[in-house]
């Protein structure tokens, strides 16, 4: 890790969508008959949210804090290092409770409380362990430029947003000016793409982050595909290189197969991934790239960031929820880890 020597506060603060996650276990016929596509991320309404939890009022639910950034914030907290977070919450139940469960994980909030609903997100998951998400907004579309906490930003070692932040424009307002402070102030800016459906309606922004602002990069195979402009899932080393050439570091997720870690002007690292007794995929890729940080902080060398990342991911999708267990200091200390 190298910074321009002004002190630095947090080793990873974020920007982020502050969501209240509800996750209830469904059937595909459940999935079907209301219209979802299975496995990605829809936005809803207002209307469409209430008719979902109406739809589920009869099942068991749990309820925590969520959204993809704060769950990455949070894991890096879990794991020992300092962090922040922004973002929007309502003033309403929903946002104390987000705001509460954050800081009882040792993130410090700043979070912006408005007169908005604090957004929601029902998670769907099948008996395949697939999760298709609806999330509604709500307070978080409204975060702008003026809402960015400089400070947080500029006393970071690593800035780290995600693709949602796209849904509306004063929220990529928002991110734009942050990234300003943390290049002004000698801070890394990590990117992760997030979802398909978000390269999908913004490719074109995406890249010009990639190539022109971001240090590192997470992608899935899927994403990285769609941003290379490819119509097939076919070749995973010729999405890695394109984006390996556009960002001084790029890291390809693949499920359960090998992720590829590539540097500038250096060999492309693969980490094969862990054996899971998968639950839940959910925060699996937000995990992943907590995990990661984690690593860079510590000035490991790739690999060991890869393997931790796909450790610290493998642990959370054994677990119903977005979170990473919150044992996951103690379990980093596995002998399996480096096995």
């Amino acid at each position: 890790m190298h910074s321009n020597g002004n002190e630095k506060r947090y080793a990873v603060s974020g920007l982020g969508n502050p969501l209240v996650d509800v996750l209830a276990e469904v059937d595909d016929g459940f999935i079907l008959q209301n219209g979802l596509n299975k496995g990605i991320m829809h936005l809803i309404d207002r209307q469409r949210k209430e008719e979902l939890l109406d739809l589920l009022r009869d099942r068991e639910l749990v309820t925590e804090a969520g959204g993809s950034c704060p769950n990455t914030i949070v894991t890096l907290a879990l794991l020992g290092l300092s962090t922040a977070l922004t973002g929007n919450t309502g003033n309403d139940l929903y946002g104390d409770i987000f705001e509460q469960k954050i800081k009882e994980k040792n993130v410090d909030s700043y979070l912006n409380r408005v007169e908005c609903d604090t957004g929601i997100c029902t998670i769907l998951i099948t008996p395949d362990k697939e999760r298709t998400m609806n999330t509604y907004l709500g307070a978080c579309r409204e975060y702008g430029a003026e809402n960015i906490p400089e400070d947080m930003v500029a006393r970071s070692k690593i800035f780290y947003f995600t693709g949602y932040m796209w849904d509306t424009e004063c929220q990529k307002a928002a991110v734009t000016r942050a990234i300003d402070i943390a290049k002004t102030n000698g801070v890394l800016v990590a990117f992760d793409i997030a979802d398909p459906f978000c390269v999908d309606r913004h490719r074109d922004d995406f890249l010009s982050i990639v190539s022109d602002k971001a240090d590192i990069v997470f992608a899935n195979a899927r994403e990285a595909c769609l941003l290379r402009g490819s119509p097939e899932d076919d070749d995973i080393g010729a999405d890695a290189a394109f984006l390996g050439k556009l960002c001084p570091l790029a890291v390809i997720k693949n499920g359960s197969e090998d992720t590829l870690i590539i540097r500038t002007g250096s060999e492309t690292v693969r980490v094969p991934s862990f054996q899971s007794d998968v639950k839940d995929t959910t925060g699996a890729g937000d995990n992943f790239a907590a995990g990661f940080l984690y690593g860079m902080i510590r000035d490991l060398p790739l690999s060991e960031c890869g393997r931790i990342a796909a450790f610290v991911a493998s642990k959370t999708i054994e677990k119903i929820g977005a979170q990473a267990p919150e044992n996951i200091r103690e379990l980093m200390d596995s002998p399996h880890l480096y096995e």
